[in-house]
């Protein structure tokens, strides 16, 4: 069992930053960082697997940028250049697969956290 805890969202202008963490029990494979805006599914924004690799959303490419502290455990997603489209729930996830294949329609995640909320103003 792993439990995901997120903080770090807020309320930004457009161009600002944010630092979202995740703080992890257990030591999962991958995690990676998702969201969800209102009507909208569930997509993958990125994701760090315990090999190095990463995976992002040609959306954030250039302006996200994923990474784990191994001695505390924790995820995090620095985001900057934010855009109101980036306004969404943000979750943490934890699985056991490679992170290349995390995003793939259909793959249901091992472990979610409880989500936190981004909103850009533009």
């Amino acid at each position: 069992q792993v439990k995901l805890v997120e903080s770090g969202g807020g309320s930004v202008q457009a161009g600002g930053s944010l630092r979202l963490s995740c703080a992890a029990s257990g030591y999962p494979y991958s995690m990676g960082w998702f969201r969800q805006a209102p009507g909208s599914e569930r997509e993958g924004v990125a994701a760090i697997d315990s090999g190095g690799s990463t995976n992002y959303a040609d959306s954030v490419k250039g302006r996200f940028t994923i990474s784990k502290d191994n001695a505390k455990n924790t995820l995090y997603l620095q985001m900057n250049s934010l855009k109101p489209e980036d306004t969404a729930m943000y979750y943490c996830a934890a699985d056991g697969r490679p992170a290349r294949l995390l995003f793939r329609p259909g793959l249901i995640i091992d472990y979610w956290g409880q989500g936190t909320q981004v909103t850009v103003s533009s």
